[in-house]
């Protein structure tokens, strides 16, 4: 692990945390928590400090529990500072999670080394992202705002028996809080650095003893971390409104909840920061690297996205319970993408999103004295639409033709049945065989047109381009398969500790690549024609797989003041599906005047490791009663490497190759000591997370990001009532600069003239207040 020297502040914290190994254990938190947890009357800290949930549809501690999980409740993240969804990544071992590349509001997420990056129409995640279990099947509007939140759940490895869609790599649950049986109104609000501004009210109240309504509405804004020196606008910056509205029935053994969401983020268009000077222009690296000179202005950057879902449950006897989940969502996006952040149009790429989906699931729930478990079926009925163009002006005036535009156009209709059940029996007390498996039909259905213009931008962005050449047109239909099961046992030797053995294989379906070039298709018969079977084949990727293997042990120690969680597993990743985009010479003059996507299933992979998690009460009443001092922390180690990657000459260059968006190491170790003052609780709260090398793409390459490490600190007074808090938090204490995505036209084929390489940076050093008022 080639940490670099740390600084003061976080030895001490690292330091101090590695006592809790020696010291006097920890309460139960609310960690390793399966994603069907459901907490319930019953479901509640006991007496002895122990917390009981319903993970598996029956109430059990979370030692219990046989699944590498972790959950982190609302009011800890809120209590943290915790802002939005990609902030968890700091807590959970082994996963990534960044804001995409060009964007204020994608999500770009891996698990173990399984991940999808692209976001363009055509390709499935790799880890699936949940709103009160309803799937999101695009990654667009995905970066959530933590408000409102129950708790947050981190599935790690293959999903898909349980509930909802297949997902590969794992899935992430975001859980809104369940409305309260009596009138309650909460205001929170924040205020720090860079003009940040937030305010999130929510009220609910009970209409009659089984019927209850809840609002939620959130103002969220925040100045930019740089300028765009070019429009004038700033860049890094947030302007998003939200809202949530919830009804709930509740009576006898009749359950519904009918919520829905809203979410607009007119916040200015992110643009990266030249990490080259302009090959072309000359134009110098700026100093700032959240600023930008892009010049793209020809649409506004715009997210707009809702949804609803309905959720019906109904005891059909003590045993059986009968639950229906129906979802719908719709997001639409434009976006100005200026991949060379410059005045000029020498790689610029305004941008269109549109999504929708419906999907209905249907599970039994068994809850025997013995057998436990679901049974279900999915359904999902999405379209996802990419519309772009790609401005080349630079290029186009150097080869005689000005105005030079590639636009890219597709449509991905995906249609998705699956059934699926996991049981779980009790051989004896202290021995339980859980068996699972799901089969999945899944549909795709793609429009790819490539269409070259000069003259400008294309009609779809009020351009004056006219059309040159199409170099693809383009229908396909292709339908996957796959059958995926699981399998797990489980050892109790004594109350207090967990052992298990699971296997579990994940699927992805394949697809087509729509900046795929038909007219690229290579001649498979010799003949000097390409045929409409050789463009499928061409642009057409099969599905991927997992077979991941898990060894793991759960305690809960010294009288529940110490819980761990120990994980090893090893994973078989094959026909890796490999995106990318490669320049295009398409009148062969030697200069690349387009591109085109390469996605192929060139490789296969290993992915082993390690994850530890513990929590540790180490003194409580020290200083009064109610005083505590508690850790805690958390490694995830990957060996990730491919055993194959066939290049497009058919060559095996896997030892060039790295896994991307997967440090080796990821770690974090959190403090918090609370002191009893006045009528209340004064938190110190400190954390470190360190994270090592990693690269943004399978060819290691100029924007590959060394080891850094990130240091929150935060005080936080909450009166004993809960009443009202207020905090004040500061995030990445010393200031660190660490890239989290990039575009790289520089590495292998350039595309371009200025040499287009540009960085995006995590946040920078932030101070805040908070404060929250409950009535």
């Amino acid at each position: 692990m080639k940490f670099r020297t740390m600084r003061p502040a976080a030895v001490l914290l690292a330091g101090t945390a590695g006592l809790a190994f020696a010291a006097p254990a920890a309460a139960q938190s609310s960690q390793d928590i399966d994603s069907d947890t459901e907490l319930s009357e019953d479901a509640s800290p006991a007496d002895d400090g122990t917390i009981v949930v319903t993970a598996r549809r029956r109430v059990e501690r979370l030692t219990d529990v046989p699944i590498a999980v972790t959950a982190l409740s609302g009011e800890e993240l809120i209590r943290g500072g915790t802002l939005e969804l990609t902030e968890v990544a700091d807590e959970v071992p082994n996963l990534t999670l960044e804001v995409s590349r060009g964007t204020n509001t994608t999500l770009t997420a891996f698990i173990r080394g399984v991940g999808q990056q692209d976001p363009v129409a055509g390709f499935e995640a790799g880890v699936g992202l949940y709103v009160d279990d309803v799937y999101l099947n695009r990654p667009q509007a995905a970066v959530l705002d933590v408000y409102d939140v129950e708790r947050i759940e981190v599935l790690r490895g293959p999903q898909g028996t349980l509930y909802g869609r297949n997902t590969i790599g794992g899935a992430i649950k975001y859980v809104t809080a369940r409305l309260p049986d009596e009138t309650r109104v909460k205001v929170r609000g924040t205020y720090g650095s860079y003009d940040q501004a937030d305010l999130v009210v929510s009220a609910s109240t009970p209409i009659s003893d089984s019927f209850r309504v809840g609002v939620s509405g959130a103002r969220l804004s925040r100045g930019g971390y740089g300028d765009n020196l070019t429009l004038g606008t700033e860049n890094y910056n947030k302007d998003v409104w939200a809202g949530r509205g919830t009804l709930e029935f509740d009576s006898g053994p009749l359950f519904v909840r009918l919520s829905g969401d809203y979410v607009k983020d007119n916040s200015e268009a992110r643009q990266g920061g030249r990490l080259l000077d302009g090959r072309f222009s000359g134009a110098p690296v700026l100093d700032n690297p959240y600023d930008t000179r892009a010049g793209l202005d020809v649409v506004d950057q715009e997210v707009e996205a809702y949804g609803g879902a309905l959720q019906i449950a109904y005891e059909l006897s003590d045993t059986l319970t009968l639950k229906s989940i129906t979802g719908y969502r719709e997001d639409a996006s434009t976006t100005p993408i200026d991949f060379d952040s410059l005045p000029a149009a020498d790689l610029d790429v305004p941008a269109i999103y549109e999504n929708d989906q419906f999907s209905q699931e249907l599970q039994l729930l068994v809850e025997g004295d013995r057998l436990s478990g679901v049974l279900g079926a999915y359904y999902l009925d999405a379209n996802a639409y990419t519309a772009f163009d790609v401005a080349l002006f630079t290029t186009g005036d150097l080869i005689g033709l000005p105005g030079l535009n590639a636009q890219t156009l597709g449509d991905v209709a995906t249609e998705t049945w699956s059934v699926f059940g996991d049981f779980t029996y009790d051989l004896t007390d202290q021995l339980s065989l859980s068996l699972g498996g799901r089969y999945t039909w899944d549909t795709r259905n793609s429009r790819i047109l490539r269409t070259t213009f000069i003259g400008g931008f294309s009609d779809l962005f009020d351009g004056d381009g006219t059309p040159f050449l199409v170099t693809s047109d383009f229908e396909g239909e292709a339908n996957y398969k796959e059958f995926t099961p699981r399998a797990s046992i489980a050892f109790k030797p004594n109350v207090d500790h967990t052992l298990y053995l699971s296997y579990s294989k994940g699927f992805k379906g394949g697809g087509f690549d729509p900046r795929g070039q038909s007219t690229q298709a290579p001649d498979l018969d010799g003949n000097g024609e390409v045929s409409y079977a050789e463009e499928y084949e061409f642009l057409n990727f099969r599905p991927e797989t997992v077979d991941s293997y898990e060894l793991g042990w759960k305690a809960s120690l010294l009288d529940n003041r110490l819980t761990i969680a120990l994980a090893g597993f090893i994973g078989q990743y094959k026909d890796v599906q490999i995106p990318g985009s490669i320049g295009f010479d398409s009148d062969g003059d030697g200069v690349n005047d387009s591109f085109a996507g390469t996605t192929s299933n060139a490789a296969s992979a290993d992915l082993n490791g390690l994850e530890f998690e513990g929590n540790a009460l180490v003194a409580r009443d020290f200083a009064g009663a109610g005083s505590r001092i508690g850790f805690n922390w958390s490694l995830g180690y990957l060996d990730a490497s491919f055993n194959e990657y066939v290049d497009k000459f058919g060559n095996d260059v896997a030892d060039e190759r790295v896994i991307q968006n997967t440090p080796e190491f990821t770690v974090h170790t959190g403090i918090n000591i609370g002191v009893p003052v006045g009528g209340g609780v004064l938190d110190f709260l400190g954390s470190i997370t360190m994270r090592s090398d990693s690269s943004q793409f399978e060819v290691p390459g100029p924007l590959d990001q060394t080891a850094y490490e990130l240091v929150d600190l935060g005080l936080v007074y909450t009166d004993d009532s809960e009443r009202f808090a207020i905090g004040i938090h500061a995030k990445n204490v010393f200031d660190q600069r660490y890239i989290v995505a990039g575009y790289d036209f520089v590495t292998g084929t350039p595309l371009g003239l200025e040499g287009n390489l540009t960085g995006f940076y995590g946040d920078p050093r932030r101070v805040f207040v908070t404060g929250e008022v409950k009535f």
